[in-house]
């Protein structure tokens, strides 16, 4: 008898401390750790090294654009609702399908179709993707050697190629029926090249002969 009344007053106290409401619940979200950097650090940096006079003109990043094309959806509509889902789960947003836009009789593709999946990331999404790219999924690439300094578009934004999805730790590997690739395209408030190379190397990306750790970036 007594074993029984001690099992319902755990059970009790198990309870009421699931009902006791988190304590941070009504504080403010904080800021991510990559957009706090930018705001004490790297503007300044930029500032200092295009002599800006303007606060304005200080380059940042404006959006985040993750796309990928998925070819095999022509025979396998399948496989792109496998793409949207693994695209959703890295970038933590719903991607938005995209439709062939004209009909190609050689590889059986109808106007309409549905061959890819897209994300646009802004704000608070945005700075915390590109703070786990930089620090934990570029890590992961294999015999990394540097990201490309000549994909940049002339008007300020850059865009890379991305071989396959394992790379960010959100994937279980276990659960990958098809190894895909993406593009990413980071689109700066600058219209010039320098700009957005300073803006990105001061964020940490770690470009080609560039000896800046990418794992401290970030700052504290």
């Amino acid at each position: 008898m007594a074993t029984k009344e001690k099992k319902q007053g755990k059970k009790k106290e198990i309870k009421e401390q699931v009902q006791v409401e988190h304590t941070g619940r009504d504080l403010p979200v904080p800021p991510p750790r990559l957009k706090k950097y930018y705001d004490a650090t790297v503007r300044e940096h930029l500032k200092k090294q295009f002599a800006f006079t303007n606060p304005h003109q200080i380059p940042t990043l404006e959006k985040i654009v993750i796309n990928c094309g998925v070819g095999e959806a022509i025979k396998n509509p399948k496989v792109l609702d496998t793409v949207v889902n693994e695209l959703g789960i890295i970038t933590g947003q719903r991607p938005a399908r995209k439709k062939a836009k004209k009909s190609i009789a050689n590889f059986g593709l109808r106007e309409g179709q549905e061959i890819g999946a897209a994300v646009t990331l802004r704000g608070a999404r945005m700075w915390e993707f590109l703070d786990r790219f930089i620090t934990v999924a570029i890590p992961r690439i294999r015999d990394f050697r540097g990201i490309n300094t000549r994909a940049f578009d002339g008007r300020g934004n850059y865009t890379l190629g991305i071989k396959e999805q394992m790379i960010f730790p959100e994937i279980n590997y276990d659960m990958v029926d098809q190894i895909h690739g993406m593009d990413i395209t980071f689109v700066t408030t600058t219209n010039r090249d320098d700009q957005a190379f300073a803006l990105l190397r001061e964020l940490g990306m770690p470009f080609k002969g560039d000896d800046k750790p990418i794992i401290t970036k970030a700052g504290a």
